[in-house]
């Protein structure tokens, strides 16, 4: 089993979803983050007691950005010969192998990123076992 080289502790500022004004009053606004636009809003004009904007303070630390919980950053492969790229860095990228890549090719790239040393993030989608 690959190790990521180093295991950072991962901190999120903010876990809970930005949510749209009024999105809590009438059905027909949905719930994903649109900027308050209106002359007169008191959440655009960031008044006390007003739902929280997403602001870039809100941002991931540089260094655990685009972790994975396990350590490593995902690495989209489509065939055999994008593994190739991950030799060296098998301790900091893990391989996930592209949602369009048939279950002929999955078996090829598993079995050379095996070869390689190198963590596949979705090694069971799309494999079914040899029925005998």
């Amino acid at each position: 089993m690959v190790r990521p080289a180093v295991k950072v502790n991962i901190v999120k500022k903010r876990t809970k979803p930005f949510t749209r004004i009024q999105s809590d009053r009438f059905k027909r606004v949905g719930e994903s983050w649109r900027r308050p636009r209106g002359i007169d809003s008191a959440t655009r004009r960031r008044f006390k007691g007003t739902r929280p904007h997403p602001k870039i303070g809100y941002g991931s630390n540089k260094k655990t950005r685009f972790l994975l919980p396990d350590g490593f950053r995902k690495y989209t492969v489509n065939n055999v010969r994008d593994l190739q790229c991950l030799i060296m860095l098998n301790r900091t990228y893990a391989a996930e192998i592209a949602h369009s890549v048939g279950a002929k090719k999955r078996v090829d790239i598993i079995k050379r990123a095996k070869e390689l040393g190198i963590k596949v993030t979705n090694i069971n989608a799309r494999i079914r076992s040899v029925e005998n």
